[in-house]
């Protein structure tokens, strides 16, 4: 891409050149991400007039952003949901089936009685199947988005994968916890 090309108005997909979708190819995602980036990092216009120093900053902002957002799981689910008008209702919709909310109940017991019992081994197990979980959740998300178009269903997973980021959050807190 040349910078006389650069538009601001495209999606992060079209940025980085891949189609619009769940599944992606992270390493033509990193590929594409280094030549923006060389192209687009600020230093390359330091010599130049103040107005093209800050355009050259606001191009490498949103290359970064777009490609934190398309690397992360469960930010390009909720962009790519976002390009198809669907609001997630992330806020305000903590509506869940009940044994998924027993589910992260009994977690979050297990990870206090862990830290409680300082017992590294025990958080390990439950990371492990944190991960593994999530993990299914994104396979679900993908076949949801990408190949039935369900993106009402989608946006339930995306609130479920936001519990599972909180859960992985209190799993790390119970680490550091334990080696202070």
């Amino acid at each position: 891409m040349q910078l006389s090309s650069f538009d601001f108005q495209q999606n992060h997909f079209q940025l980085f050149g891949l189609a619009q979708s769940y599944r992606i190819d992270a390493a033509q995602l990193e590929q594409q991400y280094r030549a923006l980036q060389a192209q687009v990092h600020p230093d390359k216009s330091a010599h130049l007039p103040d107005a093209e120093q800050r355009l050259s900053m606001q191009r490498a902002t949103l290359v970064n952003e777009a490609y934190r957002t398309l690397n992360n799981p469960l930010r390009r689910a909720r962009y790519l949901l976002s390009l198809h008008g669907v609001d997630i209702q992330e806020e305000n919709n903590t509506m869940m089936p009940l044994d998924f909310l027993t589910a992260q109940m009994e977690w979050r017991e297990a990870v206090s009685e862990a830290q409680q019992a300082r017992d590294a081994a025990a958080l390990a197990q439950l990371e492990t199947r944190m991960k593994l979980e999530t993990r299914e959740f994104e396979a679900q998300l993908a076949v949801k988005i990408d190949t039935e178009k369900d993106y009402a269903a989608a946006a339930g997973l995306v609130r479920k994968l936001r519990f599972m980021e909180k859960l992985a959050e209190e799993i790390h807190a119970a680490y550091d916890a334990i080696d202070l």
